[in-house]
């Protein structure tokens, strides 16, 4: 009997969220889709975030995506840019939390790693190792998209392993998990 399912990776971010599908048949991956979401145009912040939600709730309803991947905000000195890194994270994972998909966050270096081997690569050599494994024509101009396949692929790597990221399956356990980040 043959095993499916989809990943939606994502990249979040209140300029370019980037985004990236790839179907899993028996443990064997196969790239579906990788795009982004442009965001410069929009002063608003919270035009932004708004976009940003509505654009993952029409991926999950367009593609049913089994599990989310997403990239969790790394960490940088300027305060109000990870705020307003950490709501466009927060409203990606709230789309996939209001319709139950089960959401893993990964370190930009865990992707990396992951992908490349390296902690420390470069989004050009993440991309390149993309197009190498799941035989893309072409890269985009901008790797946001690129970053978004990436959560998505080292999802699929990480299957399976015990303590491969924070797991959040629905409002309950994200709830349950971050008692003081609630209220």
């Amino acid at each position: 009997m043959d095993t499916e399912k989809i990943i939606l990776g994502i990249d979040p971010g209140t300029t370019i969220m980037g985004f990236g599908l790839i179907k899993v048949v028996n443990k064997k991956m196969h790239f579906m889709q990788l795009n982004e979401l442009q965001l410069k145009k929009y002063d608003n912040h919270y035009v932004k975030l708004k976009l940003i939600f509505e654009r993952t709730i029409e991926l999950i309803d367009s593609y049913h995506p089994d599990e989310i991947a997403i990239e969790a905000p790394f960490f940088g000195k300027n305060v109000q840019s990870m705020l307003k890194l950490g709501r466009a994270q927060g409203v990606a994972m709230a789309a996939g939390l209001s319709r139950d998909i089960p959401i893993t966050e990964y370190s930009p270096k865990k992707i990396k790693m992951a992908i490349t081997g390296s902690g420390n690569a470069s989004k050009e050599q993440v991309a390149k190792m993309l197009q190498s494994t799941l035989g893309l024509k072409e890269l985009p101009k901008n790797l946001d998209s690129t970053d978004g396949l990436a959560a998505a692929v080292c999802h699929f790597y990480n299957e399976g392993r015990i303590e491969v990221g924070k797991n959040y399956s629905g409002w309950g356990a994200f709830v349950k998990n971050n008692p003081k980040k609630i209220g």
